[in-house]
C-alpha cells in the first residue's frame, strides 16, 4: 500500500528542511512525497532542488493558494492513501506512516486520523496547545467536531468519488472537504489516540481579526452547504477549542 503525502508551501525557507527531514525519517518505505511550491522567492526552491531525490514530484509555479496547490498534488499522487503535511509542520515521530498503513490494512477503513499539537514556531518540541481529537461519531459533526486536518489520511478513491478542495473557500476548504467526506463515506473512520503531527503556530486563519471573522463565515457556509448544522454548530466548534490550551505534559 503506497501512501502519498502532499506538501504545499510558499516562501518556507526556514521550515521546509524540517518538513523534509520528518518525511525522510519515516520507517514506512512505500511512500511518496509531493511538493507543490507556489513560486517561492526566498531560497525555498533551492533547498527543494538540492534534495530533489527525496521527492516524487516537485512543482514550482504561481498558484491560487494552499487549496489550489493541494488539488494539484492530489492530481499527481499515485498512492492508495493520501495525507497532507504542510511545509512548516512535522510528523511526531518516524513511525507515523507505519501506523497509518497498519490501520488501512483493514479494507473497511476509509479514513484515519489522530491527535495534533500546536508547537512554538522556533521550537517544535515546545507544545502550546494539545488537540485531542477523540473518537469519531457522526453525530458529533453537528456539534462542531472535526478531526485535525493535518492528521487526516483518506483513501484516494474518496477524492475520486466526492471531489477535492473547493477553492471558493479561501480559509475553510479543509473543513468543507472533511464535512463532505465524513457525511458521505460508508467505510470506517479510525481514530489513532496519539499525536501524529506537530504543527507550528501562525496559520493563516489566526493572523488577524479579519481572517478570524472570515474563517467563521466560511465555516458556517461549509456547515450549511453540507447540511450538517448552523450557528449552534459553529459556536460549539469554537468553544470546543478551549481545552486545547490545557497542554498535556506528556506530549511536551
Amino acid at each position: 500500500m503506497k501512501i502519498s503525502v502532499v506538501t504545499t508551501l510558499h516562501n518556507a525557507v526556514d521550515t521546509i528542511g524540517d518538513c523534509m527531514d520528518s518525511m525522510a525519517s519515516q520507517s514506512y518505505a512505500d511512500r511518496e512525497h509531493l511538493v507543490m511550491d507556489g513560486g517561492s522567492a526566498d531560497g525555498t526552491l533551492e533547498i527543494l532542488q538540492r534534495r530533489r531525490d527525496q521527492l516524487a514530484v516537485l512543482v514550482s509555479e504561481r498558484d491560487g493558494g494552499t487549496y489550489d496547490g493541494l488539488n494539484k498534488g492530489i492530481a499527481h499522487a499515485t498512492g492508495d492513501v493520501l495525507g497532507i503535511l504542510h511545509g512548516d509542520d512535522v510528523y511526531a515521530d518516524g513511525e507515523v506512516l507505519a501506523q497509518v498503513a497498519r490501520a488501512f490494512a483493514d479494507p473497511a477503513v476509509d479514513a484515519v486520523y489522530g491527535d495534533l499539537v500546536y508547537v512554538a514556531a522556533e521550537d517544535t518540541t515546545r507544545v502550546i496547545r494539545y488537540w485531542r481529537a477523540g473518537e469519531y461519531r457522526p453525530q458529533r459533526l453537528r456539534w462542531g467536531w472535526m478531526p485535525p486536518h493535518p492528521t487526516l489520511f483518506l483513501r484516494r478513491s474518496l477524492y475520486e468519488r466526492f471531489g477535492v478542495f473547493d477553492t471558493r473557500y479561501s480559509i475553510a476548504a479543509d473543513y468543507d472537504l472533511m464535512l463532505r467526506m465524513l457525511t458521505q463515506l460508508q467505510g470506517r473512520v479510525l481514530y489513532l489516540p496519539e499525536v501524529l503531527v506537530r504543527m507550528r503556530l501562525g496559520g493563516v486563519s489566526n493572523r488577524s481579526l479579519r481572517n478570524l471573522l472570515r474563517k467563521s463565515w466560511e465555516d458556517y457556509q461549509a456547515l450549511h452547504s453540507n447540511q450538517v448544522g448552523g450557528l449552534g454548530a459553529l459556536a460549539w466548534k469554537n468553544v470546543s477549542k478551549l481545552p486545547q490550551f490545557f497542554v498535556r505534559g506528556a506530549c511536551a
